[in-house]
């Protein structure tokens, strides 16, 4: 459904450091150098594969990144334990607890999700379900 989501950096370092201890917990990898960073950003896609991408990079506009209320990333998650490892890792980064894992029968019987913060206030959900897409 969507080809990549980008989010904006203030501090380009520490969100890529974030990220690349989170994103391992769900089977991403990082495909952008930082010393190569072009004007896409920094890249994490599954490996062997181009899309779908997250990036992480300066807004383009020269404006400083801001996160959005009422907007989140959420990351599908090939098991449970997947899930709570991200939201663990993201938490001990400097990540922000918005949600322990747990399944959360208000959206379905089968929906576990954990929600956090990273270190710039953007939201993050760790979700597995029934029909998520967990394609390795």
């Amino acid at each position: 459904m969507f080809s990549h989501i980008q989010i904006g950096a203030r501090n380009l370092s520490l969100l890529a450091a974030f990220y690349d201890r989170v994103l391992p917990e769900l089977g991403l990898v990082r495909k952008t150098a930082l010393d190569n960073i072009g004007p896409a950003g920094i890249l994490w896609a599954r490996p062997g594969h181009r899309w779908p991408q997250f990036a992480v990079n300066f807004p383009l506009n020269g404006l400083p990144a801001t996160w959005g209320n009422g907007w989140q990333v959420s990351f599908a998650a090939p098991s449970q334990d997947a899930a709570a490892s991200a939201w663990s890792v993201a938490i001990a980064q400097g990540g922000i607890d918005e949600g322990a894992p747990g399944i959360r029968d208000l959206y379905a019987s089968d929906y576990y999700g954990a929600y956090c913060r990273d270190p710039e206030g953007n939201k993050l959900c760790f979700v597995f379900a029934d029909g998520v897409d967990r394609v390795p």
